[in-house]
């Protein structure tokens, strides 16, 4: 499946508190700058699939309608924070069977309309067996543990995450969709209020409003839409079966869906050791917590050993892997259904050497890897894309 299907446009809203339109605006916003970036009509498009978490039983008619996209498949999913993948997996299958020509993944969310506030109270279905837990206290387990496996210091384990914000927001300034655009120290971290211990404010992502959209064709007719395609070259997804929180054993360290979705993606790119062939990254940083473990899971960093490539800055913009080189969720902003796309956006502009800002551009960028994490956290999903066909 390697390099046998391209994106040959993109598009992506301005992320944040905006009130300025409703949900139809942001999906005209995005899916018009993916049309006009490929150099088509909406009437080429041939199938849609639609990433949204909030919209629950409904199906994906606000893109029909708003879009006017008329006698298409048109297809919904609701795969947590990972819905954007998934709708970019499915657009992709669709154009590697051979069914369809052009295919499109749209992804789009008002999360400042649904009046709640970014804790999460009450997730999923199954409150008995959920305990009303809450996003932040889960995620938080994870660094918790971490910093007790490995000897860290609550103080020095904050010190560690607050560095990650610090990178995150000092990216994100520089990125002119982003949600925020504030540069933070390590004490602005440490001085803000708890969240969820280990969490403060600055350790948790951004609740925002936001779309985003790309466009999938055959590798061999990509060129005939422009001369830049970006090539998926892996792309694989895993869910656990059961939630971490009900698993006997489960340490919080190592994830099963993280390591195996990363594993089957670089497999099929025909990456052996992503630490050294990456380019850049971009991982599910909901919180720093998140980012930092993710590090380990997918092989950027060795096990136990993530704190000396952080205080080395290996993954600051300048250092040998760059992650989350647009601010990530922390910064840019997290609207769950559009946030897999978003992050697949940065990808391939920075794969094309067309990154919206020349301070943010990377020297070198042939092989890039965008990446969700949601649910419990249970499912992962993870795609690669290089700028030359091999």
């Amino acid at each position: 499946m390697k390099d046998k299907v391209a994106i040959v446009g993109m598009g992506c809203s301005k992320f944040g508190e905006r009130w300025d339109c409703g949900l139809e605006d942001l999906l005209i916003e995005a899916a018009y700058e993916a049309y006009e970036d490929a150099g088509i009509n909406p009437q080429d498009i041939d199938i849609c699939y639609f990433s949204s978490g909030t919209l629950t039983g409904q199906a994906a008619s606000v893109v029909a309608d708003s879009l006017m996209l008329r006698d298409i498949p048109l297809l919904r999913n609701e795969n947590y924070c990972s819905s954007g993948h998934v709708a970019m997996f499915n657009a992709w299958l669709a154009v590697a069977s051979g069914a369809y020509k052009v295919a499109m993944a749209i992804g789009a969310e008002k999360l400042k309309d649904t009046g709640y506030g970014g804790i999460g109270t009450g997730r999923g279905m199954t409150p008995v067996r959920e305990t009303r837990r809450t996003a932040p206290g889960s995620f938080a387990q994870i660094a918790i543990r971490y910093f007790e496996e490995f000897g860290i210091s609550y103080d020095e384990g904050r010190t560690l995450l607050a560095k990650i914000a610090v990178k995150n927001h000092s990216n994100g300034f520089l990125c002119p969709r982003a949600h925020f655009h504030k540069e933070i120290t390590v004490e602005d971290v440490l001085k803000s209020p708890i969240v969820a211990t280990p969490y403060s404010l600055f350790d948790c992502c951004g609740n925002s409003d936001g779309a985003s959209a790309a466009i999938f064709v055959s590798a061999e007719n990509a060129r005939s839409y422009r001369e830049d395609p970006i090539y998926v070259k892996g792309f694989a997804i895993s869910m656990d079966s059961v939630l971490p929180h009900y698993r006997p054993n489960f340490n919080w360290i190592d994830f099963p869906a993280l390591q195996t979705s990363s594993r089957k993606a670089y497999e099929m790119a025909g990456i052996k050791n992503p630490r050294e062939e990456l380019h850049m990254a971009e991982v599910h940083d909901c919180f720093t917590g998140t980012e930092m473990i993710i590090y380990e899971n997918f092989g950027f960093s060795k096990r136990g050993h993530v704190r000396d490539d952080i205080d080395a800055g290996f993954f600051e913009r300048t250092g040998g892997l760059p992650v989350n080189i647009d601010g990530g969720l922390k910064c840019f902003g997290h609207p769950v259904g559009a946030s897999g796309i978003r992050m697949t956006y940065e990808c391939y502009k920075q794969l094309q050497h067309k990154a919206d800002n020349p301070k943010r551009q990377l020297a070198k960028c042939d092989l890039a890897l965008s990446h969700t994490f949601g649910g419990g956290p249970q499912i992962s999903a993870v795609l690669i894309t290089g700028n030359q066909k091999s």
